[in-house]
Formats: C-alpha cells, structure tokens, sequence
C-alpha cells in the first residue's frame, strides 16, 4: 500500500515538471521568434528564459523606505561647481605683547591670544614659566629672565606680568632664609625684586601691566595674595607699571570665592578649575578681557602718534620735495584718556561751589524765591506768556 503511494506521488511530480519544461519551451521559443522578427531585438539582446520566469512571480518593489526595505535606485543629481574661497593671507604680526608670570600667567596668555584675535597684527609671546615666582629664584630667576627678554633682540611694545600664586613660602637670599611670608624683611626683599623687574622695563620704555592676583577658594592663600596685591600696586606703580585690579571679578555680590560667574558673553558659567586656583578657559578669557582694552589703547594710540607724525613729514615736505615747509601744522593728537581727577581732591572752584549766580540777577532771583516760597505769591505775570489771563491780552 505504501510502495503503490510512493509511486503516485512520483507520477504526480513528475507530471509537474513535464509541464513546467514545456511551458519555458514555449515561452523560449516565443522569445526567439521575436528576436528573429527584429521588432524587439534590443530586448531580447542577453535575454535569459529562467531569469525572466523568475521575475514575473516577484512583487513589486515597494515605494518609498520602509524597515528593512532597500530604496529604490534614484540617479544622483549633479552637484553645483565649489566657487573657490580665496583666502586672505596672513598678516604678519608688528605689534608684541609678551606675558610673563607663572602657570597663572600661561592661562592670562591663552586668553589674551583668543581675546585679541580680531588683531592678526598683534603677536602674544608666551613667556610664562610654571611653578615659578619671585621667591624661588634659584628654580627659575625672573629678574634674569627680564633682563634677558629686554636685551634678547625681540621687539617688545606691552609686557604683562601676573605672578605670585606659588610665592606663599620662605624666601632666601646671599643673607639666609625667611620663613614667615609677609613678615618685615620677607616683605623687604619681596618688594625688592618687584622694583628691579618693573624698573628694567621703565627704563627701557616698554608699558609693563601688572595684574593682581585673584581671590582663591582657601581662605588663607586669598589672605596671602592680598597681601601680596598690595606690594604689587604700591612698587609697580612706583616704577611707572600700570596695576590691574581683577579680584572682585572673580567673587560673588558678598566678595567671597565663587567657582561660577559671569563670562564675557553675560552667561553664568564655571572660571575656576576644581582646586580653586586655576582658571577654566572662559575664565581665562574673562581674564584677558580685564587686560586687552589697556593693550589695545597703546596699540591704538601708537597708530594716532605714528599718523600724525606722517601728516607733519607730508606737510612740512610735500610729495618728497626740497620745497619750503608750509606754514600749516598738524593739530596736537588728542589722548586717548584725559588726565584723572580724584573725587575726593580740593575743590577747584572758589569756597568750593560748583557755580557763582549772576551778581546783576542776585537780588532779583533771591526776591523772587522769597516772594514764590516764602511768602507764597506768585510770580507776576509776563504779557503774553500762558499764565497771563489779563483781558483783553497784552501785546
């Protein structure tokens, strides 16, 4: 029964592909008469009889992209020509600044380089040293260093130094050792090394900027830089630096550490690294941005003198003659800042009043105040004037 099963079933499918073979018969001898007749003959070029049977029995591709579905084949659009960008060429830096000081100084120099970005003619000469300061000068000696920079050759318009967060230890000099920071003597010596390295850049007629230190999350080390601040604004201006005062900028409305602020952009964000010293690179910026304006108004101001000097050669020597010079002088240049007047000075005006009334009109304005105040009548009306209700008017 089995066996007689089996046989059917071998019958069946073998019925089956008898079909299937004459149907791709047919189907390839209709292919070959029509390339024969030439009416389809770039169809039928490479013609497969099998691959198109498969094909009649796949679906249809599906539209659009869907999971797990392949887009369909869309040819690539042309892309428009790239316009080359021309780029300008760099500006070779004429104007230096160079920052010195220790690794406070080295994040100042960061800053001042992004913030004085929009100057391709001024160059930052990163100078600082880290771990260094005036005390140690046995690891690193910045009075040597000073002198050397001055005389090394390089130009040099504005030097700025920010020093001292590593100066909280003994000091020792040819005489011995000073352990107590901001004792008598340490201060002595101290303020010493302050004089010589502001003194070398007085006399070789370069600005020196001195930055103060900032306020620190310890309340000690802020205690010692404050201590500090106070040798560098009293000896650095006394050599004709210019002292730069940054420690409120970096508090909060109490004047106490705060490791968040404002940025230059007006956004409150984190300017001070985790150990409370350093700063993060918008506070660095925010740093510079206490520093760059002095340093641009020396650059600005440079440039008004240097025009000025050039309009004199011209008029006094036009187009390069031997012509007499002319009577004409340029005008004095104008300084960028007028001279600073102390609120609390003496009074320059007579007994100190800001202004003296008429002595012709003092008795009529004192009687006018008595009879309007004091006496309360009011002023006689003027002909004409709104509060004259005479009638008929007056001309």
């Amino acid at each position: 029964m089995i066996g007689k099963n089996i046989m059917a079933t071998h019958r069946q499918s073998k019925r089956i592909w008898n079909g299937i073979r004459k149907f791709v018969a047919i189907l390839s001898a209709v292919a070959l008469w029509l390339a024969a007749d030439g009416t389809l003959t770039a169809q039928a070029q490479g013609f497969n009889p099998l691959n198109w049977f498969q094909q009649m029995f796949q679906p249809p591709p599906s539209p659009g992209y869907g999971y797990g579905q392949w887009p369909r084949y869309r040819p690539a659009r042309p892309h428009p020509p790239v316009e080359k960008v021309q780029t300008k060429p760099a500006v070779p830096p004429t104007f230096f600044v160079a920052v010195m000081g220790d690794s406070l100084g080295q994040l100042l120099a960061q800053g001042l380089t992004e913030s004085l970005s929009d100057r391709p003619e001024v160059g930052v000469l990163r100078q600082a040293r880290e771990d260094s300061g005036l005390v140690r000068d046995d690891f690193y000696d910045w009075t040597k260093a000073a002198h050397d920079l001055i005389t090394s050759g390089q130009k040099i318009n504005v030097a700025v130094m920010l020093i001292g967060s590593n100066d909280h230890q003994p000091l020792r000099d040819t005489d011995g050792t000073y352990q107590d920071p901001g004792s008598p003597k340490w201060n002595d010596l101290y303020a010493a090394r302050v004089d010589a390295i502001s003194a070398m850049f007085r006399d070789a007629k370069i600005p020196l900027l001195w930055v103060g230190l900032p306020i620190m999350k310890s309340d000690r080390l802020s205690s010692e830089m404050v201590a500090l601040n106070d040798v560098y604004r009293e000896h650095a201006t006394k050599n004709g630096a210019t002292y730069i005062d940054i420690w409120d900028a970096f508090g909060d409305d109490k004047g106490q550490f705060s490791p968040f602020g404002p940025d230059v952009n007006g956004q409150v964000v984190r300017l001070r690294s985790l150990d409370g010293i350093h700063f993060t690179r918008a506070g660095a910026l925010k740093l510079a941005s206490f520093v760059a304006p002095d340093i641009r108004q020396i650059l600005d101001s440079g440039k008004l003198q240097g025009d000025a000097a050039l309009a004199k050669i011209e008029t006094t020597n036009p187009a390069g003659t031997n012509a007499p010079a002319s009577a004409a002088v340029a005008p004095p240049v104008k300084p960028p800042i007028g001279p600073v007047l102390p609120l609390t000075g003496p009074a320059l005006a007579p007994g100190g009043q800001l202004a003296t009334p008429a002595a012709a009109d003092a008795g009529a304005a004192q009687n006018l105040i008595e009879q309007t105040f004091a006496a309360g009548k009011p002023p006689a009306a003027k002909p004409g004037r709104a509060d004259d209700f005479s009638w008929p008017p007056k001309q």
